[in-house]
């Protein structure tokens, strides 16, 4: 099989039904399958997925575990040389799936790939091409991480070597909105750490990618549509819990001791990172 798609969802029925509905129209020439992990959606979603979708697999948790938990569940049961995590609020191209598939085809380097992303209005999301958000961004300037990671576009954004919109490029990080991953450097990476609840997990694996030796691509050919996870409530006790605490886990995971990259012609970084006073 050539593609397994995992969607972990959480009371997002509607926007996951126009999600399904546009991975049907891409996938016509592809050997894939679906699985749909629902953390304890209280809105229909199962139903709906049974109802209209009953190719697809349907995993149902009792209770809400996250998406590494539900990614790392749903890993050991795919087929496909490649996995493509994909949230439950996006829109696929019709030609996405299979252009995607044939960059990773070419480039046997790649341990993982993400494509341009835009909103509903059609503004491009800078994410699609440095894999952080703003809250990212400034964690990792006030850290210093972003010393490691010159390819993330954390600093001065008017560098030349640094890609745009539509330049197929190498990247640190991938957003895990889409992220297109080849199963064998999984195997080699290892699946989701497991400390990471709803954010973060996307960093850390691309990190991890590139520590094994792989790169991680910006794909700009084809496009998603990211309606950004409506569902969620920003800046409640939950959200700043799991979004600030992610950082927390990179930090203490990653900020005091930076392992090799061992990627050629990538500066190795040093064993130990000495906060700044």
């Amino acid at each position: 099989m050539k593609l397994s798609v995992i969607v972990v969802n959480h009371n997002l029925c509607e926007m996951l039904r126009h999600t399904l509905s546009s991975l049907v129209d891409a996938g016509k020439n592809i050997d894939y399958e679906v699985f749909i992990f629902d953390n304890a959606s209280t809105d229909g979603s199962i139903k709906m997925i049974e109802s209209e979708f009953p190719q697809f697999h349907i995993i149902a948790s009792q209770k809400n575990i996250g998406y590494s938990k539900a990614y790392n569940e749903v890993l050991s049961l795919t087929k496909g040389e490649y996995v493509l995590l994909v949230n439950p609020d996006i829109i696929s191209s019709k030609k996405t799936l299979e252009r995607a598939i044939e960059f990773m085809d070419l480039h046997i380097d790649s341990g993982g790939l993400g494509v341009r992303m835009i909103t509903p209005q059609g503004r491009f999301l800078p994410e699609s091409n440095r894999g952080l958000t703003k809250p990212w961004i400034s964690f990792f300037k006030l850290t210093g991480l972003a010393k490691f990671f010159p390819k993330s576009r954390i600093g001065d954004r008017n560098r030349k070597d640094w890609v745009e919109e539509f330049q197929t490029s190498e990247v640190d990080f991938l957003n895990g909105a889409f992220m297109l991953l080849r199963k064998s450097v999984l195997n080699e990476t290892g699946m989701f750490d497991e400390q990471f609840f709803m954010y973060g997990h996307d960093i850390d694996l691309s990190y991890r990618i590139r520590l094994a030796g792989y790169k991680n691509y910006y794909f700009p050919k084809t496009y998603i549509i990211n309606y950004g996870e409506r569902g969620i409530a920003k800046f409640n006790r939950h959200y700043l819990k799991h979004f600030y605490g992610a950082m927390i886990i990179f930090a203490i995971k990653y900020l005091f001791r930076m392992p090799e990259i061992k990627l050629e012609g990538i500066p190795q970084m040093p064993l130990m990172y000495e906060v700044e006073g």
